[in-house]
């Protein structure tokens, strides 16, 4: 079946919610709802962001979350934050699909360059991000503040 992408709506929040938790719990990461809340309100109405959904019939089977923002060296760059499909839907070319709209968007507001992160031990992951993007080899470090 069909994969059609488009930009999340406020009637999609039902149907995000359960992708963006699935998100989380993969990369374990703990979430309160206010911070669901705050990112659904940040992707619908934050210029900055970018949320898009993957659909398959009337199943949104994908999202994809992406910040638009300047760099030292470019005024603006995207970073891809998270893409998620379902399991059920992995292999469908829903992941690549988001990824092209994202790819897509950036060209349209004229980005520098868009890159990602994601775990080593993504491999299903990485076998896509291996086919359409090159990896630079960098290792991301974190400071809890």
């Amino acid at each position: 079946m069909k994969i059609d992408i488009r930009a999340l709506q406020a009637s999609d929040r039902a149907a995000w919610e359960p992708l963006a938790r699935g998100y989380k719990l993969f990369y374990e990461t703990e979430t309160s709802d206010a911070e669901y809340d705050a990112a659904w309100q940040r992707l619908l109405h934050d210029p900055r962001f970018v949320g898009l959904a993957a659909w398959r019939g009337d199943a949104m089977v994908g999202i994809v979350h992406a910040l638009f923002h300047a760099s030292t060296w470019a005024d603006e760059v995207c970073y891809l934050q998270d893409l998620f499909v379902a399991e059920a839907a992995r292999g469908s070319g829903a992941g690549a699909a988001l990824i092209d709209a994202v790819a897509a968007a950036s060209r349209q507001r004229g980005a520098a360059r868009l890159f990602w992160l994601t775990h080593h031990g993504n491999t299903t992951a990485r076998a896509l991000y291996d086919r359409v993007a090159v990896n630079k080899g960098f290792i991301r470090y974190d400071l809890p503040l």
